[in-house]
């Protein structure tokens, strides 16, 4: 069995407010009385993609001083920016090219894909980052895998995340036909709890950690600034099943 905790959408900018927000989830998830396997982060992490955003998140994070009780996985969103992500978050040499890496657990894998597009808030997964899947699972031979990124693949029935989409989502989709072994799908993007199907497989959107999402009926305003900060923890079980649980840390 494979147990993650997810966070997405950190937009940590250097004002006291959002790293509070950060500060606050993090602190929650270090105290847990019992351990997870990891812990997942889908995107959006920097707010400007400048390197001092990427040197805090390594901080907070337990990067760079290994205080993080479990291993932390990232991938980038359109917020991120590739170069200052690689060198002051991962310390890797700074490139241009997708950040895409896998971390195989006791109970299954996790591949971070990378759905960013330089200069564009909406996304996709490139010819490389298609090619590295298929090359990673093909040597995960029957384990179980997720798939994370995070651009949704499927509308989520509100203007502000649908405006910018996963572009080319059939292609996704005639992956997923071809790989049964995945299991799900774990995105981020609308800053709203969500649950949905694509292709088969579950969909599990993360809240946001900056603000929550008003959905349109729930009032004009968009973000809601003062909502509690969101996590889920994704349960992947040895039947190959992904279930779900939201919280909130207040």
């Amino acid at each position: 069995m494979l147990v993650l905790a997810h966070i997405s959408d950190l937009h940590l900018d250097g004002s006291p407010r959002s790293t509070e927000r950060a500060a606050r989830v993090r602190d929650h998830l270090w105290g847990l009385p019992g351990r997870v396997d990891a812990l997942l982060v889908t995107g959006d992490i920097a707010d400007h993609g400048a390197e001092a955003e990427y040197e805090e998140a390594a901080a907070l994070l337990g990067l760079r001083d290994g205080t993080a009780p479990f291993p932390v996985l990232t991938c980038p969103g359109n917020h991120d920016v590739r170069a200052p992500y690689r060198k002051a978050l991962l310390g890797l040499p700074a490139a241009d090219g997708p950040v895409n890496e896998v971390r195989v657990l006791a109970g299954g894998a996790v591949l971070m894909c990378d759905s960013s597009v330089p200069g564009s808030d909406e996304g996709e997964l490139d010819d490389e980052t298609y090619g590295w899947i298929e090359s990673t699972l093909d040597g995960l031979g029957d384990r179980p895998a997720l798939l994370a990124f995070h651009h949704p693949p499927t509308p989520l029935h509100h203007p502000l995340p649908d405006a910018y989409p996963l572009r080319r989502p059939e292609r996704l989709a005639a992956l997923l036909e071809r790989r049964p072994r995945v299991a799900g799908l774990i995105t981020g993007h609308a800053h709203t709890p969500a649950a949905t199907v694509f292709a088969g497989r579950p969909v599990m959107v993360g809240p946001g950690v900056t603000w929550t999402l008003r959905l349109p009926w729930e009032g004009e305003q968009v973000a809601d600034r003062d909502a509690p900060v969101g996590l889920a923890y994704h349960v992947l079980d040895d039947a190959g099943r992904l279930t779900t649980h939201f919280r909130t840390v207040t």
